[in-house]
């Protein structure tokens, strides 16, 4: 989500309550189309948020709006998996595992920033190395339901807010 230079634009947020699964689903849908190459979004949370479900629907999403298909494993042990849906490559990463942050540029994780759509779980391991114009999206457990809350500043995204306004 490459700034322009100039005036930087205002910060969006947003909470959405997700009761089930699918609304999780459903957020990411509404997003996958709106990326292109050089977007990143971090997405945290604690084991079991729904961090994983979030990533895999958006990317089968983007996948089959060019027709193809793939399972989507969580990359917990492989660290980062990378698709592409005809448009640009897609790099899951897992980052639980890292203990430090120069992990980031062994994986060619910081040139994919520029080159691919990147979506970071636990992006605490990045440090300094977060790219400072990605989306960032948390996602909380409640007692029935999540809870997504998003901060961004490009205009596209937008869209996350546009069906809950």
């Amino acid at each position: 989500m490459h700034r322009q230079s100039g005036a930087m634009p205002a910060l969006k947020s947003l909470h959405l309550k997700l009761p089930g699964p699918d609304d999780t689903s459903a957020a990411a849908t509404r997003l996958a189309p709106h990326l292109r190459a050089g977007d990143c979004i971090l997405l945290s949370g604690t084991l079991g948020a729904g961090k994983t479900h979030f990533v895999r629907a958006l990317i089968q999403k983007r996948l089959s709006e060019s027709g193809r298909w793939e399972d989507v494993p969580s990359p917990t042990y492989t660290l980062v998996q990378t698709y592409d849906d005809g448009k640009c490559e897609i790099w899951h990463a897992d980052l639980y595992r890292l203990t430090d942050p120069t992990e980031i540029i062994e994986l060619g994780l910081d040139e994919a920033f520029d080159t691919a759509i990147t979506l970071i779980e636990w992006p605490d391991r990045l440090g300094d190395l977060a790219p400072k114009d990605a989306l960032q999206i948390s996602l909380a457990l409640d007692e029935d339901s999540r809870t997504l809350t998003a901060t961004w500043d490009d205009p596209r995204l937008q869209i996350l807010a546009a069906k809950n306004e």
